[in-house]
């Protein structure tokens, strides 16, 4: 729905008789070829009704007179059935966007393998394991290359998780709706505001102060159901950690646990130099975890690029 449209629904919610006016003003400018001036439709409305329309941007200057301004949502506007608004139209299947069976058992798994990086036998264990399998590229690479060889796989399976598992027509529409929410109520807010500085009835101001308070209802029940976007967000990212937990559990049981050599430790890191790959670079951070995530991001941008995957919101 068009801006115009929404000042028109507007309108008509304001004053019902302002249809029959609004009805009047497009048969006349049907028959003035696209123009109405106030003398042809003073019979059909009021000054304040005409006066409103300008305002409103609904009617705007032309040649002579006055021309409807978007005469396709003006159609729109009158010939629709006018309700509802923006927000219901947008149809989101709510259904689509729960977890599987799978899903959930991805997420605990996720959670449980988290408990390496507090208790030892659970880090030892998926240490000594993946070692068996990440040992030989351990052996031919220095650890800093073996570090960017794992941010390389990481990147990889991250951005195919994510292009399979998340849908980003259904994320766009969990936008669009609570966008149009958010006008809807900007809308009832600027009727209520106008409708007090020209002295409306205290009915009137009743009415528009009702109308907000369904809107506000209206949208808490929209962030309510909007708990689906964020399910749906972080869907492939239960996976994602599923998967490079374990990895992130082996570099850290080969650098804290004292299974590199003194050389292996040691790395030169762009702009910062000579650095172990065990000592504080950021804050808290290890060097190699910086290491891994400028080298991770970097690879998923190529990936992606590459891959012409396009992971924003769309309609």
């Amino acid at each position: 729905m068009t801006r115009t449209a929404e000042k028109i629904n507007a309108l008509v919610r304001e004053d019902s008789s302002m249809a029959e006016a609004l009805e009047a003003i497009r048969e006349e400018a049907d028959r003035n070829g696209g123009e109405v001036q106030w003398g042809d439709v003073n019979d059909d409305l009021t000054s304040g009704q005409w006066g409103r329309l300008i305002e409103k941007g609904v009617l705007v200057d032309g040649d002579e007179g006055f021309e409807i301004a978007d005469r396709e949502a003006y159609d729109e506007a009158l010939d629709g059935d006018g309700g509802g608004g923006a927000a219901s139209d947008v149809d989101i299947d709510e259904d689509a966007a729960s977890w599987s069976q799978w899903d959930k058992m991805a997420g605990v798994g996720a959670l449980l393998l988290m408990f390496g990086y507090w208790f030892d036998p659970v880090q030892n264990t998926v240490g000594s394991t993946l070692n068996i399998v990440l040992g030989p590229l351990d052996t031919t690479l220095p650890f800093y290359a073996v570090i960017l060889s794992v941010a390389l796989l990481t990147g990889l399976y991250s951005t195919l998780l994510q292009a399979n598992l998340m849908n980003p027509e259904r994320m766009g529409k969990y936008q669009e709706r609570m966008k149009a929410m958010q006008e809807k109520q900007k809308d009832v807010r600027e009727r209520k505001q106008a409708a007090e500085e020209r002295g409306a009835s205290d009915a009137e101001i009743e009415r528009l102060e009702t109308e907000m308070e369904e809107v506000r209802e209206e949208q808490m029940e929209a962030m309510t159901d909007n708990i689906g976007m964020f399910k749906e967000q972080f869907r492939p990212m239960v996976w994602i950690m599923l998967l490079t937990i374990p990895l992130f559990l082996w570099m850290y049981w080969k650098i804290r646990g004292g299974h590199l050599s003194e050389t292996d430790r040691m790395m030169i890191m762009p702009i910062v130099g000579e650095v172990a790959l065990d000592e504080g670079l950021l804050g808290p951070m290890w060097a190699w975890i910086v290491w891994y995530f400028l080298c991770s991001m970097g690879f998923t941008q190529l990936l992606r690029k590459a891959l012409n995957i396009d992971m924003s919101p769309g309609t």
